[in-house]
């Protein structure tokens, strides 16, 4: 019988995230710190729209690029948040999640042997649906000494007369990374004059402390070269709703809606419903669920850095990205017996990119008390480490 496998998909790994998880699932008085979703649940204001669209009968299909009345107050949003205006009937579309979104992208956008440059450490999609449209990912490898920024020495030393794509990841899923408008500026003067195009993963744009965010389509000369992403799931902590958009200048979009026509049809449409409410009446939760995640991002700063791990301040998403490097071990060993010895559930930093080894993820979205119990277990195994102790 002959292979009935695609070559391209057998050569792409499994997420690094999920390895560890499976084996936490079944591990009795285990504490993971690993997922990246908000422990709230969606505020009831939300649900209770997308409990009476249900009951309003409201089961249908959607137009394929999402509800008018959605479209319209993301624009409103973005009008609002950051200056930026898209005609909702030509340049925004309703995806399945941000990562959805990601992956049409990158079908309606690239050729064979179009090279894709990928800042990491970095969000796990980007490499396999630039493989898997075609594309030939070329990873940028951002370092700690930047506050893990991708800086204009980093991008001009991968683009080559092949670069089409520069993938933007901030705020950056996993370091808390955050890119400020003067870094921004210098990267789309590159891009410009490179002749780039631009996607721009803004999931974690009302997650950041301290610094507003700021997105590179609002920039001179850039709205035309930018995808911008982003989604309900972590600012509304609406993950499985799966509900994203993306919005684009109406010659990269049609051809994005046209992937989605025949593969998707439209998002979930009581999800659409739910997010018409929380664009209208949901600044309040984003700020309350935002100050919960900073107080937690500074509680685990410091009790990481009391417990003997450097770790560079993240001002963004919810995630921490500690260096381990000084005890001699992988991300993957560290992490591995931290599960078995301590059963605390966390992600090798090599699960977002080959750089990421040396790092681990750790999430704060989770309660002051998990993240506590958490760490008394983190620093028992450190204690043994640093004492040559063996378990």
């Amino acid at each position: 019988m002959r292979n009935p496998l695609s070559e391209t998909i057998t050569t792409i790994e499994p997420s690094g995230i999920r390895k560890f998880f499976d084996i936490v699932s079944e591990m009795k008085d285990a504490i993971s710190l690993g997922v990246g979703e908000p422990d709230f649940d969606t505020p009831w204001h939300i649900r209770e729209e997308g409990i009476y669209s249900l009951e309003k009968g409201r089961t249908f299909y959607t137009s394929n690029a999402g509800l008018k009345e959605l479209k319209v107050e993301i624009n409103r949003y973005l009008e609002r948040r950051y200056g930026m205006s898209y005609h909702p009937d030509k340049e925004i579309m309703v995806t399945v999640g941000g990562s959805e979104a990601i992956d049409i992208a990158m079908r309606a956008m690239l050729d064979p042997g179009d090279e894709v440059l990928i800042p990491q450490p970095s969000y796990v999609s980007y490499v396999p649906c630039a493989i898997l449209a075609g594309g030939v990912p070329v990873p940028i490898e951002l370092e700690e000494k930047d506050q893990f920024r991708l800086t204009p020495e980093k991008l001009l030393e991968k683009i080559t007369p092949k670069s089409k794509l520069l993938v933007m990841p901030f705020p950056n899923n996993p370091t808390g990374a955050i890119m400020e408008r003067e870094d921004l500026e210098k990267i789309a003067k590159i891009v410009i004059e490179k002749d780039l195009f631009v996607i721009s993963d803004e999931i974690y744009a009302e997650l950041t402390y301290g610094a507003d965010h700021v997105s590179i389509a609002s920039l001179p000369g850039m709205r035309e070269r930018t995808v911008l992403i982003n989604g309900f799931s972590k600012a509304y902590a609406m993950t499985g709703w799966r509900l994203g958009y993306a919005c684009a200048p109406e010659v990269i979009l049609s051809q994005m809606l046209k992937i989605h026509q025949f593969a998707i049809m439209c998002a979930p449409t009581t999800s659409q419903y739910a997010a018409v409410n929380a664009l209208r009446d949901g600044d309040a939760d984003v700020a309350r669920m935002r100050e919960s995640y900073d107080q937690r991002r500074r509680y685990l700063l410091h009790e990481l850095r009391e417990m003997g791990l450097a770790c560079f301040e993240p001002q963004g998403a919810f995630y921490m990205f500690p260096n381990i490097s000084r005890f001699g071990m992988t991300s993957d060993e560290f992490a591995t017996r931290l599960l078995k010895e301590e059963k605390v559930a966390i992600v090798p930093g090599t699960a977002f990119g080959a750089c990421g080894d040396g790092f681990l993820r750790v999430s704060y979205a989770y309660s002051l008390e998990d993240l506590k119990r958490a760490l008394e277990r983190i620093g028992r195994f450190i204690s043994r480490l640093d004492g040559g102790i063996e378990q």
